[in-house]
């Protein structure tokens, strides 16, 4: 049994984590850490994720559960997840990293982590987002700069970065398709007399409304036709599965930076 364990295990990610965790053959929960503040420290991690009692307390302390567990995955935010990528590779533990939003100060610690113990990190765990990766590289290629290129995500209210780890990913693809640098030629929203769109420009819009789980589009526009690549989130288990995918093949993987496309053999 490969054990798991999750940060934020009592928000929405993490309950939908142990779920699947506790679903799978395979797989069996090591430990579940939250924030110190958090009100269910000590409560069974199963019962808050409704799949009964698995004898495995919420903690704040990685490092007390460190011999529980032989995957972290973390889907938090920046300055947690540094810190144990920090503790994980003074134990030679893997992890898998969900969070985004790091600035090039917290990359550079991943990456110096990623020396000592596998590493994968990702804007986006779902197996049908990574095969989206590929089809917009391929679709950026055969286009070029004969269409005017343009990312749309949409996310719930309470995600508080923009724009998502997933559409800056998608940009990023795009741009080293077409020979771009994408901080030279993203553009992040509009307003007022904005010009004659430049076509090697590629646009970003971000909508934050309700309780959307996460939905992306790329729009390919030339004139007289529109190609568009969509991706819809609709509950948040394709991550979990995704991420848990990820956690089997760090499981054997040798120290270095790793990528979903690596797991899905892409």
């Amino acid at each position: 049994m490969l054990r798991i364990a999750v940060t934020g295990a009592v928000g929405r990610m993490g309950r939908t984590l142990i779920e699947s965790i506790h679903a799978a053959e395979d797989l069996t929960l090591g430990a579940a850490v939250e924030r110190p503040d958090c009100p269910l420290l000590g409560a069974d991690a199963g019962e808050v994720a409704a799949v009964g009692r698995l004898d495995v307390p919420v903690i704040t302390r990685l490092q007390e559960a460190i011999n529980r567990f032989d995957v972290l995955v973390d889907f938090s935010v920046p300055l947690a997840t540094l810190e144990k990528v920090d503790i994980c590779a003074a134990a030679g533990k893997a992890i898998v990293i969900g969070t985004t939003g790091f600035d090039a100060a917290g990359l550079e610690r991943i990456n110096n982590a990623a020396r000592k113990i596998p590493v994968l990190m990702s804007p986006n765990m779902s197996v049908g987002v990574n095969l989206v990766f590929r089809l917009l590289e391929i679709a950026a290629q055969a286009l070029g700069d004969s269409a005017d290129i343009e990312v749309i995500e949409a996310h719930h209210r309470n995600k508080i970065d923009a724009p998502s780890g997933t559409a800056v990913r998608m940009g990023e693809i795009l741009a080293r398709a077409t020979g771009r640098n994408l901080p030279d030629v993203a553009v992040y929203g509009r307003q007022g007399i904005t010009g004659v769109r430049d076509r090697k420009t590629i646009g970003f819009e971000t909508i934050r409304a309700g309780d959307i789980v996460g939905d992306h589009t790329v729009m390919f526009a030339t004139p007289g036709e529109r190609i568009e690549i969509t991706h819809r989130a609709h509950t948040r288990s394709n991550f979990a599965e995704g991420a848990l995918r990820a956690a089997r093949y760090l499981s054997t993987a040798k120290p270095g930076m790793h990528v979903m496309r690596d797991v899905l053999g892409l």
